[in-house]
C-alpha cells in the first residue's frame, strides 16, 4: 500500500483544506488586512477611551469631591446637603502619615513609581478576564488595581466588573495622573474611601471607630481603617475578631514595606483595638421626600447620575418652602390626623403635595408615613391610583361650561343606563331630585348629574379635557365612567396638584417642578430651570365659574369639614370604591385638592394594599378632611394670602334671585338703586377685580 493510501480519510481532507486555505490566504494576503483590522480597532478603542478620560472632567474632580452637594430653598437659603458617598473632606495635614503608610503598603507599594497603572497587575487582570469569559462569566477578579485607578472607579465608573470598565478605567487613570500631584492623589482616594457603616473618608472613619480625627491616628489605628479598604464589613464594631486579624496582617505588610520598625510589630499587634464612636452624621438631609424628588428629577430630567449628584458638589436650587415642608412633615408623625390603623397594625398611609400655581414650583412634598428610606417610594410622586370625583370637574364641568353650559344651569338628576352595557352611575346616597344646578351637583359630588352632563357634551370632549390638564388617559378611558374617575392608569397626588393649577391661574396650566437652577462645583450653571410655560386649557371666565362652583365644596358640600378656619378654599373631594370588600362603606382611595391662588393641595389617603382587611371607611368628616384642614390651617398664613376675585355661586345665585324679585316688585327702590344693584350683580358674575367694598362706595355716592 502507497503511503497516501495508508493515511486516514480524516487527515488526507484536512490537509488539501489546508493547502487550499493557506493558498486562498495568501493570495489575498490576509495576514496584512488582519494586522490592518487590530490596529483600526485598537486605534478606534483607544480614541474612545482617551475621549471618555478627556470628558469626564477630571479637572474638576478635587473640587467636586472636597464640597458636597448642597440643596436650596426658594429663597436662596441652604436647605440641606446630601451625604452620601462624601464624608468630611480633610487636606493632606489633616491626615496621619500613618495611614498614608498603611494603605500604600497594602493597595499599592509601588504608587509614587507607576503613572496611574501596573502593568503587571494589568496583565494580571487581563488575563483573568480571558479566563472568566471563556468560562461564561461576564466579570473580572481581582487585577491589583492602583490606587489612582481606584480613585477613578469610585468617582466616576460603576461597580460593575467588566473588561470595558478596567480599560475606561485605565484611561481616567492616566488622565487623573496627568493633572493631580501624588500626594493630591492620595489625598482624594482616602477622602472618598468607604469605611462601611455607611462612613465615606478617613475623618468620618476616624470618628466612626476611634473618636479621633484623622491627623491623630496611631499607628495601629491606622493599620486597622486600612484593612478595612478591601472588606468595609470587617470593622471593628461589628466584627472586631476579624478587623484585628486583618489589622495585624497589615502591619506586617508595613514592616516589610519598611514603614514601621520589625521590631514594633509584635508590640503593635498585641495592642487592643480600642473602639470608640463619636461620629455624628448631622441632621442635613432633613426633608428626604422632597431632596428624594430634586435627585430624581435630576437624573430623569437632565440625565444627571446618581453618583454625579451625590459626588459633585452641586448647588441645587429649588422651589422648596421650608416653612411648609416642615408643616407637611410635623403633621405626618401626628397619629391622631389620620385613621386608625388595622387589625393587624397596618398604618394608613397618605401623601401631600404643594405647588405654585402660577409657576408650577413644587413647594412642599411628602410621601407616606414610613421611616426614611434613602430614594425610596414616594406615594405623592410614584402612585397610581382612581382619582374618584376629584376628575369631575377636569372630565365633565370644565367642558361643559367651554360648551354652552353656566354655573347653574339646570341638570337631570336621574338614575338613568347609558349605552349597550346599561351603565348605571348612582348617587352615594341613592336620591335623586329630578333635576339640579351644576353648582349644587359639584359641591354635593353628585353622580348622576355629572354622567349626564358628559353624555350631553361628548365622551370626546370630556377625553379632550383631561387630556389638557396633563392626566395619563388612554383610549381604553373614553367612556361615560371617565366622569367619576374611572381611569385605567390612575393619578397621583402630584399629577393631581398639577391639574387644579389651572383653576387657580385664570385657566393657564402649569407643571409641577422641583428644580430651577444646578451650579456645579466651579460655579458654572450648567440647569437654568423657569418651569415650562403656562398652558391657556380654558378661558378665564371658565376658570372663574369653576372656581365660583369648588368654593361651594368647602363651604356646604362634601368638604365642609376639611376648609381652614379664617380662609376661604376652593376645590373638591374625591373617593373610590374598594371592589374586594363586602362592607358597604367600604373605601380604597380618599382625595382631598384644594387651592387658592397662591397655592393648590393635593392630599390621598389609603392602603398601599387594598382588601377586606385594609380598607377606609367611607364617613364623613373622618381622615382625609382633618389631615387637609389642618394642612392649609398652616400652609395659607405662609403665603401672601391673596383673595378670590369671585363669590361662591351660592352667593351669585342668591343676589341675581334677589335681583330678579325687585325688578319685578313695584315697590321695589328707584330705578337708580335697580341700576346698581344689577352692576353689582354683574361684577361679582363676571369676577370683576373690584372688590364689595369699592361696589358699597360707588352706591354711597350715589346716595344708596
Amino acid at each position: 500500500m502507497t503511503a497516501d493510501k495508508q493515511t486516514p480519510w480524516w487527515k488526507r481532507m484536512l490537509s488539501t483544506i489546508w493547502h487550499y486555505w493557506w493558498r486562498f490566504w495568501r493570495r489575498f494576503h490576509l495576514t496584512r488586512w488582519l494586522i490592518i483590522v487590530v490596529l483600526v480597532m485598537t486605534l478606534i478603542s483607544v480614541t474612545y477611551l482617551t475621549i471618555v478620560a478627556k470628558t469626564s472632567h477630571v479637572r474638576d474632580l478635587q473640587a467636586n469631591l472636597s464640597r458636597s452637594t448642597e440643596i436650596y430653598d426658594q429663597d436662596g437659603a441652604r436647605a440641606g446637603k446630601l451625604y452620601a458617598q462624601k464624608g468630611t473632606y480633610v487636606k493632606a495635614d489633616k491626615i496621619s502619615p500613618h495611614l498614608a503608610d498603611a494603605i500604600l503598603s497594602t493597595e499599592d507599594r509601588n504608587f509614587y513609581r507607576e503613572h496611574g497603572f501596573s502593568v503587571k497587575g494589568y496583565g494580571r487582570a487581563v488575563m483573568l478576564a480571558i479566563t472568566n469569559r471563556l468560562m461564561g462569566r461576564n466579570q473580572i477578579s481581582g487585577g491589583g488595581s492602583t490606587i489612582s485607578q481606584q480613585l477613578a472607579k469610585n468617582t466616576f465608573l460603576s461597580q460593575q466588573q467588566t473588561i470595558s470598565r478596567k480599560f475606561k478605567e485605565l484611561f481616567i487613570a492616566i488622565e487623573i495622573e496627568n493633572i493631580y500631584s501624588k500626594r493630591q492623589i492620595l489625598t482624594m482616594y482616602m477622602n472618598n474611601a468607604y469605611f462601611g457603616n455607611g462612613v465615606y473618608g478617613v475623618q468620618d472613619a476616624s470618628r466612626k471607630y476611634f473618636g479621633m480625627d484623622a491627623d491623630e491616628l496611631p499607628v495601629q489605628d491606622a493599620a486597622v481603617l486600612a484593612g478595612m479598604l478591601q472588606n468595609p464589613s470587617n470593622n471593628p464594631i461589628d466584627h472586631p475578631a476579624a478587623a484585628k486579624q486583618r489589622r495585624n496582617v497589615v502591619l506586617q505588610l508595613m514592616a516589610d514595606n519598611h514603614k514601621i520598625p520589625k521590631s514594633k510589630v509584635k508590640a503593635y499587634q498585641a495592642m487592643p483595638l480600642g473602639t470608640k464612636d463619636t461620629f455624628n452624621v448631622g441632621n442635613n438631609y432633613r426633608y428626604p421626600y422632597y431632596f428624594d424628588a430634586v435627585i430624581n428629577e435630576a437624573i430623569n430630567k437632565y440625565g444627571l447620575s446618581e453618583k454625579a449628584i451625590m459626588n459633585n458638589g452641586y448647588k441645587i436650587y429649588t422651589n422648596l418652602n421650608q416653612q411648609q415642608q416642615q408643616s407637611f412633615q410635623t403633621d405626618f408623625k401626628n397619629p391622631n390626623l389620620f385613621p386608625q390603623n388595622a387589625a393587624d397594625g397596618t398604618e394608613v398611609q397618605a401623601a401631600s403635595v404643594a405647588v405654585d400655581p402660577k409657576t408650577g414650583g413644587v413647594q412642599a412634598v411628602v410621601g407616606g408615613r414610613n421611616k426614611d428610606v434613602f430614594r425610596g417610594f414616594n406615594r405623592a410622586t410614584d402612585i397610581k391610583r382612581q382619582p374618584g370625583s376629584t376628575m369631575k370637574p377636569l372630565a365633565v364641568y370644565t367642558p361643559a361650561l367651554e360648551n354652552g353650559f353656566k354655573y347653574d344651569s339646570e341638570l337631570v338628576n336621574k338614575k338613568l343606563s347609558y349605552g349597550k352595557n346599561r351603565y348605571t352611575p348612582k348617587n352615594i346616597n341613592d336620591v335623586y331630585t329630578g333635576k339640579v344646578p351644576m353648582y349644587k351637583a359639584l359641591a354635593q359630588s353628585l353622580n348622576a348629574p355629572a354622567v349626564w352632563t358628559l353624555d350631553q357634551i361628548g365622551v370626546n370632549k370630556g377625553f379632550e379635557s383631561v387630556q389638557k390638564f396633563n392626566l395619563p388617559v388612554t383610549k381604553k378611558d373614553d367612556n361615560l365612567a371617565l366622569a367619576l374617575g374611572g381611569l385605567s392608569t390612575g393619578v397621583s397626588p402630584q399629577q393631581l396638584a398639577g391639574a387644579y393649577t389651572a383653576f387657580a391661574n385664570h385657566g393657564k396650566l402649569t407643571k409641577p417642578f422641583y428644580i430651577t437652577k444646578i451650579v456645579d462645583s466651579t460655579g458654572k450653571t450648567i440647569v437654568n430651570n423657569e418651569g415650562a410655560t403656562p398652558s391657556q386649557i380654558m378661558s378665564p371666565d371658565t376658570a372663574r365659574q369653576m372656581t365660583s362652583m369648588m368654593l361651594d365644596v368647602f363651604n356646604y358640600g362634601t368638604g365642609t369639614t376639611a376648609k381652614p378656619a379664617g380662609y376661604q378654599v376652593a376645590g373638591k373631594t374625591g373617593s373610590t370604591e374598594a371592589d374586594s370588600s363586602t362592607d358597604a362603606d367600604a373605601t380604597r382611595d380618599k382625595w382631598i385638592v384644594g387651592y387658592t391662588p397662591d397655592v393648590v393641595v393635593a392630599t390621598w389617603e389609603g392602603f398601599d394594599s387594598t382588601n377586606a382587611d385594609h380598607h377606609l371607611e367611607n364617613l364623613s368628616g373622618t381622615g382625609v378632611n382633618s389631615l387637609f384642614k389642618h394642612q392649609m390651617e398652616q400652609i395659607l398664613p405662609t403665603t401672601d394670602q391673596q383673595q378670590f376675585k369671585v363669590r361662591d355661586s351660592a352667593s351669585l345665585v342668591a343676589a341675581k334671585q334677589q335681583r330678579e324679585r325687585r325688578a319685578t316688585d313695584p315697590d321695589s327702590d328707584s330705578s337708580w338703586v335697580q341700576r346698581a344693584e344689577t352692576l353689582n350683580g354683574k361684577v361679582w358674575d363676571k369676577g370683576s377685580s373690584l372688590t364689595a367694598k369699592a361696589v358699597q362706595k360707588a352706591r354711597s355716592l350715589l346716595g344708596f
